[in-house]
């Protein structure tokens, strides 16, 4: 355990947003999951609107600093490819 009050705070600190962080990429991996449902189920309309969810979620999980810009953009255009593939 730590010693210092700044090494207390930091732990607590670390906690939290290891809390929101899991939050996050939790959700992030069910849009994921929810696109990639849609494709394979071969239905176009659907996986559309799902990329369309899938690409406003992933911009805001940049803006709010959860993932790397240059990940969501690898992200979405995986999907979106996946998506016109169908």
């Amino acid at each position: 355990m730590a010693n210092h009050k700044s090494s207390i705070k930091r732990i607590r600190q670390t906690i939290v947003k290891t809390e929101r962080n899991r939050f996050y990429k939790t959700r992030l991996k069910n849009i994921v999951k929810a696109v990639n449902f849609a494709i394979e189920a071969g239905n176009k309309e659907e996986a559309t609107t799902a990329f369309k969810l899938a690409n406003q979620q992933i911009h805001k999980f940049v803006s709010k600093g959860i993932l790397k810009k240059e990940t969501a953009a690898r992200k979405v255009s995986r999907l979106n490819k996946a998506v016109n593939a169908i």
